[in-house]
Order: C-alpha cells, then sequence, then structure tokens
C-alpha cells in the first residue's frame, strides 16, 4: 500500500502573488492534498512569478528541479540602495543614478560567469545560522562570494532613475546581488520561467504527473538524482496528466 502522504504525486505551477512567503502556499498545497508537499526554489515576498512545488513522493525528485535555470525580469531603483537589496529594506544611501553608457558597462560586466557577494538577507548558513536570521538580530558578517552564470541581462526600458531588466540565469543566481552592482535595489521582481515550465502555465488546480514532468527536463536534471530512485518514484506516482485538484488552493493569507 502506498501511504497517503506520497500521493498525489506530481507537480504544480502557482503564479506566487506579492506579499505571502513561499512556504505560505507550499503549505496552502499541503492542507488541500493531505500529500508531503516541497519545493524547488521560493520566491522572496516582495517577488512574484513562477513557483514550482512538489507533492507527494515527487519531493524525492527535488534535486531535479532546484538546479534548473531561471527567468526572471525586474525593475531597478538606481537611486538608492537597501539594506536588503530590495523595498523591504532600509535605505542605505542615495546617490545619482549612473549615466546610461556608464549603465551599459555595468551590465557587460555582469553578463557571463560572475562572482557577486550572496545577499544578507538570504538563507545561506553562516557559521551554523541562517544569514537572513543574523541580519535581522543586526550581527554584520561578511557574506561570501558566489559564482554564478548569467546567460542573458538585457535591458527593456531606462528611465535614467530607473531601468527595468530581463534576466537568463543559473541556479542560485541571486538578482538582488545584480541590482546592488548596478548601485541599486530591485522595486519588483518576477520570476518568468524556471527550466522548461514558463509562467503561462501557471495553474493551481492542475497537477502535472511525474512521468510528464521528468519528460522535459534536460539529462543534466535527471542526473542529479539516481536513476534507481526516478524508477521507484515513477512506480508509485500519479501518471494522469493534467489531473485536476479539485477546489481551489486557499487564500495565500491563511495560516499554516
Amino acid at each position: 500500500m502506498v501511504p497517503r502522504a506520497s500521493r498525489p504525486a506530481g507537480i504544480v505551477l502557482v503564479d506566487k502573488p506579492a506579499g505571502p512567503s513561499s512556504f505560505t502556499l507550499v503549505a496552502a498545497l499541503r492542507r488541500r492534498t493531505q500529500a508531503r508537499t516541497g519545493h524547488a526554489g521560493t520566491l522572496d515576498p516582495f517577488a512574484t512569478g513562477l513557483l514550482v512545488l512538489l507533492s507527494g513522493t515527487a519531493t524525492r525528485l527535488g534535486a531535479c528541479f532546484i538546479g534548473l535555470d531561471k527567468h526572471y525580469v525586474t525593475e531597478v531603483d538606481l537611486t538608492s540602495t537597501t539594506s536588503t537589496g530590495d523595498p523591504e529594506g532600509e535605505v542605505l544611501e542615495h546617490h545619482a543614478p549612473p549615466e546610461r553608457e556608464d549603465l551599459e558597462r555595468l551590465l557587460v560586466g555582469l553578463r557571463g560567469q560572475v562572482e557577486l557577494p550572496i545577499p544578507a538577507t538570504s538563507e545561506v548558513k553562516i557559521g551554523g545560522e541562517r544569514a537572513y536570521r543574523l541580519a535581522r538580530r543586526g550581527v554584520e558578517v561578511e557574506m561570501p562570494l558566489r559564482r554564478s552564470e548569467v546567460y542573458a541581462l538585457d535591458v527593456i526600458t531606462y528611465s535614467g532613475d530607473r531601468v527595468r531588466l530581463r534576466l537568463h540565469v543559473g541556479s542560485g543566481t541571486y538578482v538582488r546581488s545584480i541590482a546592488a552592482a548596478l548601485g541599486g535595489h530591485c522595486v519588483s521582481l518576477r520570476r518568468t520561467a524556471v527550466g522548461p515550465f514558463g509562467i503561462e502555465e501557471a495553474d493551481p488546480d492542475r497537477l502535472i504527473s511525474v512521468a510528464e514532468a521528468l519528460g522535459r527536463l534536460p539529462e543534466v536534471a535527471l542526473e542529479r538524482v539516481p536513476e534507481p530512485v526516478r524508477s521507484q518514484v515513477l512506480a508509485v506516482a500519479d501518471t494522469e496528466g493534467g489531473a485536476l485538484l479539485g477546489r481551489a488552493i486557499p487564500s495565500a493569507g491563511a495560516g499554516p
């Protein structure tokens, strides 16, 4: 017998609104299905866009999805930096924005393989404790650098004080760090794609089968989980692609 918490098994694509945490949406899906539930990468509360939620035995395949590349659209205020790199932090300084030519030079240096400091409000552990918890207590630490892959970084609109950017980045890239490198902070951030999954597919009522989801992943992503594990998951997973979950996920503002 398959444990109840293992089903329904599959992937749910959700368009996260600004405000609630990613874990609020994970908890909402868990309440709805009564299945083990996880995610393939969170978004900050102020951010919106695509969340890939894993249900049931699909949570055992998390490594296949967490390492996928991401697409974002962000608006950056070029006139100030904040303690968090986003609108929720305290303003650290105000300054004149870079001229368009200077901005373009900065963008050139941020494409390809780059090393940027991890934001102090991230979930990375420093000395065994989450960085954001240290930041909340006012503990200042020197954040380590992380090598990131920026495949594309293009200007959508530029107004002088603000710039709207489209990004295609590797897993683990912090868009807030890119904004900080431009001398600004993210005013808005929207994730539009995770690997082969796009925001236009988001539907909280649809369960994508494990077989369909894995079939869309590149081989390098599948290699992150041993084949025997993938086969075991497929053996017990729901295989009805496009299956409906029934009633809508509760309000994102609901408690866990």
